[in-house]
């Protein structure tokens, strides 16, 4: 079976409605409202998103984390839905420090399942998730007051430096990327110096690739990599693919459902990233 074929069934037999939907939409050409429509579950009436919309917490309650995720889930499919991100940048800022900037989680995921990994720092107001909500806002063309007023949080925030870690950094990236300043050459060396950062396509450790960085071949940061290391970690991607047609994830969500939940997820992004690449 080939490599999109045993995706696709993966996706059809165990994943999630919502990356069903966007499978649909990204793959066969169905309506993206149908994506829209999924994520509607996910919304509270307080504007934010919750329910394990990230599964690695099983939470209700609103979280930017989850937000974010929307907010990837609707670029993905390549629509907006006004309504639904007005209410959940209005809920952002509900809950944004005095000057802007939001955490990932809050201490109410301490109630419910959750990943050992969402702990205390995951509370406090940091450029992840700060700026990649604002960099997300900025490729759905949305216009919100904290959107401006995070924007400017951040770029003081980098007047100290870039963050330490890779996710923190891909978050940076998002944001850089809609500003005016932007040093490739800076970035580039800053890479190797990441925690997190799997910048070896052999190292079959948790990490964050150049792939998620450039998922794209039209992706912004696309240039901060060799043709050599993107076709390694694409050569990589295709071998990580399991023998029941999803990706394997390595590291430990709350449950097994959490488990599905996010192979789901990162079996849309795997195939997605090589159908951008050509390499399905």
């Amino acid at each position: 079976m080939d490599i999109f074929t045993a995706g696709r069934d993966f996706v059809r037999r165990d994943a999630r409605l919502l990356e069903g939907r966007l499978f649909a939409t990204v793959f066969e050409g169905a309506d993206p409202q149908g994506v829209v429509d999924a994520l509607r579950g996910y919304q509270n009436p307080d504007g934010g998103f919750g329910h394990g919309l990230e599964p690695d917490k099983r939470c209700p309650a609103s979280l930017p984390l989850d937000v974010e995720v929307a907010f990837d889930t609707l670029l993905a499919a390549g629509t907006r839905d006004d309504e639904m991100i007005r209410r959940a940048v209005d809920w952002l800022q509900s809950v944004a420090t005095s000057d802007g900037a939001v955490s990932l989680c809050a201490p109410i995921v301490e109630d419910y399942p959750r990943a050992e990994h969402i702990s205390e720092w995951t509370y406090q107001p940091d450029l992840n998730p700060t700026a990649g909500l604002v960099g997300r806002l900025h490729k759905l063309g949305v216009e919100h007051p904290w959107r401006d007023q995070a924007a400017a949080w951040c770029a003081t925030q980098l007047a100290n430096g870039f963050p330490e870690d890779a996710h923190g950094m891909h978050e940076v990236l998002e944001y850089l990327e809609h500003t005016d300043n932007v040093d490739l050459d800076r970035v580039r060396d800053w890479l190797p110096k990441l925690n997190w950062f799997r910048a070896d396509a052999a190292d079959p450790t948790y990490g964050v690739t150049p792939l998620h960085l450039a998922p794209a071949p039209d992706s912004f940061w696309r240039p901060l990599f060799t043709d050599a290391q993107l076709e390694a970690h694409l050569d990589r991607l295709i071998t990580d693919q399991q023998p029941d047609g999803g990706w394997a994830i390595t590291w430990e969500p709350p449950g097994p459902a959490s488990t599905l939940a996010y192979r789901g997820i990162v079996t849309v992004a795997a195939l997605r990233t090589l159908k951008a690449y050509n390499r399905l």
